[in-house]
C-alpha cells in the first residue's frame, strides 16, 4: 500500500511538473482572461471557479495568471474588456453569460472562450451544436427542462397562489423563451401567469407597480446580469408588497427571496476549470463538447417565509438542499 501511495505521488508529481517549473523559474505565467458582469473574487461564483482551477494545479500568481474584467452590470463596457483581454494576449477567456459571450466572441475567433452559463449556446450560433462545437467557443450551459418542475414546487409549497408575474430581462433576448417556458408551465398547472419584462431597475419599479395593479399572488424571477445585480432591491420590493418570489439560484435566496430552484451555480463555475485545464493542456475548444447541468438545488428562506406568514409544506421542506434561516 505504501508504494501505491508513492506511485500515485510520484505521478501527480510529475503531472505539475511543468507548472512548478513555471512558477519558480520566473518564466511568465499562462494568463486567464474572466470576462463578467458581476462575478469576481471573493464572492462565491469567483472563488468555485479558483477552487475548479485549483483541482489542476492551476493557483492564480502561482502557476497562472488571472485578468478578471467585470463590467459591474454595465453590459455596454463588455466589447471594451474583451478587446483588452485580446491586447493582453489571454490563453483563453472565460465568458460568464451571454452578454459576455457575445463580447468575446466578436473580437476574437481564435483565443479559446469557455462559456459558463450559456442561455441556447446553439441557437445564439456560439456553438454548431453541444456535442461538436465546431469553433472557439465550448463550456457551460444552464439550459435545461426546469420550468415545469419549478411550477410544481411553486405550486406544492404556496397552494392558495393563483395570479403569477414571471419578471424577466427584455434587454436580453435570449432569456424570452425561458420566461415563456415559464408562463406555459404555469397554465398547464391551472395558473394566470404574465409575463413582465424588466431591463433596469426603473422598470423593475415600475413591473412591482404593475403587480400590484393586477392583485398578483407571487412572482418568478428568470435571471440576467441586470436583475442578479439588482436582486436585494426585487427581495424588498416584493417584501413590501407581501409576494412570495421564486428565483434561479441560491444566491437570489441568500437575498430574500422566498425560494430557489435551479442549476448549482457553483458547481458550473466550479466545472469551468476543467474546460480552462483542457484547454490549456491542449485541447480545441471545436472537440470539447458542451456540458449541461447535472446538479439542481432546491433552497428556501425560512426568514422570509416567516415575515410573509407563510408555513412551506413539510413535503417541500423535506426536498430542499438547503434551508436558510
Amino acid at each position: 500500500m505504501r508504494l501505491i501511495g508513492l506511485a500515485v505521488v510520484v505521478t501527480l508529481s510529475v503531472a505539475l511538473l511543468p507548472l512548478a517549473v513555471t512558477a519558480q523559474s520566473g518564466a511568465k505565467l499562462p494568463r486567464i482572461g474572466v470576462l463578467t458582469g458581476t462575478v469576481q473574487p471573493p464572492s462565491p461564483r469567483a472563488n468555485a471557479l479558483l477552487a475548479g482551477l485549483r483541482e489542476f494545479g492551476y493557483v492564480d500568481r502561482q502557476t497562472v495568471a488571472i485578468e478578471w474584467r467585470p463590467s459591474g452590470g454595465k453590459t455596454e463596457r463588455l466589447p471594451d474588456l474583451a478587446a483588452e483581454l485580446v491586447r493582453l494576449n489571454v490563453e483563453v477567456i472565460v465568458a460568464s453569460d451571454n452578454p459576455s459571450i457575445v463580447a468575446a466572441q466578436r473580437v476574437t475567433k481564435t483565443i479559446p472562450i469557455v462559456m459558463i452559463l450559456a442561455l441556447d449556446p446553439v441557437g445564439s450560433r456560439f456553438v454548431a451544436s453541444l456535442a461538436r462545437p465546431g469553433g472557439n467557443i465550448t463550456g457551460l450551459t444552464v439550459q435545461s427542462e426546469i420550468q415545469g418542475k419549478s411550477m410544481q414546487l411553486l405550486k406544492e409549497a404556496l397552494p392558495h397562489v393563483s395570479r403569477l408575474a414571471v419578471l424577466w430581462d427584455h434587454s436580453e433576448p435570449e432569456r424570452y423563451q425561458g420566461a415563456r417556458s415559464a408562463q406555459v408551465a404555469a397554465e398547464a398547472l391551472g395558473l394566470r401567469a404574465q409575463l413582465m419584462g424588466a431591463g433596469s431597475l426603473a422598470e423593475i419599479d415600475n413591473a412591482f407597480a404593475a403587480m400590484a395593479r393586477e392583485r398578483t399572488d407571487a412572482v418568478i424571477v428568470h435571471g440576467s446580469q441586470t436583475i442578479f445585480l439588482n436582486r436585494g432591491r426585487i427581495a424588498e420590493l416584493a417584501m413590501k408588497r407581501r409576494l412570495p418570489t421564486m428565483g434561479w439560484s441560491a444566491d437570489t435566496v441568500e437575498a430574500g427571496f422566498l425560494m430557489s430552484y435551479g442549476p448549482n451555480f457553483l458547481d458550473l463555475h466550479r466545472r469551468a476549470g476543467y474546460y480552462v485545464t483542457k484547454i490549456l493542456r491542449g485541447a480545441k475548444p471545436a472537440d470539447l463538447p458542451v456540458e449541461q447541468p447535472t446538479k439542481f438545488e432546491l433552497v428556501i428562506n425560512l426568514k422570509t417565509a416567516k415575515a410573509l406568514g407563510l408555513t412551506i409544506p413539510p413535503s417541500v421542506l423535506a426536498r430542499a438542499d438547503e434551508l436558510i434561516e
